[in-house]
């Protein structure tokens, strides 16, 4: 299986998503190359930065009334509670959980990104949503899109 790399494909077209998910690939790329010896450091970076752009994201998505929050937010619990089990296999020695889990992890963030994180961002351009200051520029639009 390929390993996922950062392209342009990827890209979102809005700075504020795309620089945490650029930094999202790096890291499970850094996972990838980890030996044995600090693959669980690895990992723990990984979740963390994830449970931080999830937790933005579930955040403009809740300010914004982005209308499919509920299954997009769901979905970031699942897979960041996935990932902590992960973790903790690790930790507990189970480093080969880790490896797998990182290779599905790219696949998933691909589908992701260019499915609901896509959607996200071209609601939140829609409806002027800055996510530096969590103001709506254009907060009419919300109302005619529900």
């Amino acid at each position: 299986m390929s390993r996922l790399q950062w392209s342009d494909a990827l890209s979102l077209d809005m700075p504020a998503m795309d620089a945490g998910l650029k930094t999202f690939v790096t890291l499970l790329d850094l996972a990838h190359e980890a030996p044995d010896t600090s693959l669980v450091s690895r990992w723990r970076d990984l979740v963390l930065h994830t449970a931080h752009v999830f937790e933005r994201e579930d955040r403009w998505m809740r300010t914004s009334l982005f209308p499919s929050a509920h299954i997009h937010i769901t979905q970031h619990k699942v897979v960041l509670d996935v990932m902590q089990e992960g973790l903790k296999a690790g930790e507990s020695g189970d480093l080969a959980l880790i490896r797998k889990m990182a290779d599905e992890l790219g696949q998933w963030f691909a589908n992701h990104s260019q499915s609901m994180d896509a959607a996200l961002a071209l609601h939140l351009r829609k409806t002027g949503y800055d996510p530096a200051t969590g103001v709506l520029s254009m907060p009419d639009d919300i109302a005619l899109a529900a």
